[in-house]
């Protein structure tokens, strides 16, 4: 490892390289069970999307969504449109719609909440979370609050995906397993909003807590 990468565990840790190293290593267990959750929700939500909008759209309603004349063929929603045909392009002659579903990332079906996907496809995608709380005068349930707690889950997945410590405050080099906690929580309610018993799905994967418990102690 070079020292500029471990310089930070170093300050963290006051100098005691020895430390310094078991909190590196202890992070990349946290990072591993934190992706390994949200690869399980990211699986979960895009199924839920996917299968809520078969019975609404139709057969195959990514492939015509992206299609000429479909609902993301405008200015506003191009960007989903092309990741679409992308896609389809790669998948060539192995195209089946289940395909498309898996080749699709974390962030196109993050936008199925944004303000311009959310009303071309029906302005009704927030169906696929019966548990979610009703709207009150202080906080709006609304699709762009979907929107953004699936933003702070999917800024942690690249954190980790580019190999960045998610055990010390933002921007600090203080260990504070609060953002692995934050984001671990909010999997959890997402999970639950939609139905799904997370307990079960995560059984023997979800050591979270107890990895942030020893993160905080040592």
């Amino acid at each position: 490892m070079t020292a500029t990468r471990m310089s930070r565990y170093l300050m963290a840790c006051n100098g005691d390289s020895r430390k310094a190293m078991t909190l590196y290593r202890m992070n990349l267990r946290l990072s591993q069970e934190m992706f390994t959750i949200i690869s399980c929700f990211e699986v979960a939500l895009r199924n839920k999307i996917d299968q809520h909008f078969l019975s609404v759209l139709g057969k195959d309603w990514l492939q015509n969504s992206a299609s000429a004349g479909g609902i993301f063929d405008n200015k506003t929603c191009r960007a989903t449109q092309l990741n679409i045909n992308e896609a389809i392009n790669k998948l060539n002659n192995t195209y089946t719609h289940n395909k498309l579903v898996a080749a699709l990332g974390f962030g196109f079906w993050r936008y199925m909440f944004a303000h311009q996907q959310f009303a071309a496809t029906g302005r009704n995608l927030l169906r696929i979370f019966p548990a979610k709380p009703k709207t009150t005068i202080h906080i709006q349930y609304n699709h762009t609050y979907v929107f953004n707690l699936l933003a702070s889950i999917n800024d942690v997945r690249n954190r980790i995906a580019h190999h960045e410590p998610i055990c010390f405050l933002p921007g600090k080099t203080v260990t504070n397993t609060n953002y692995a906690r934050h984001n671990h929580l909010l999997i959890l309610q997402l999970f639950n909003w939609m139905g799904i018993n997370e307990s079960q799905l995560l059984y023997g994967l979800d050591h979270i807590i107890a990895l942030c418990d020893q993160i905080d102690g040592l």
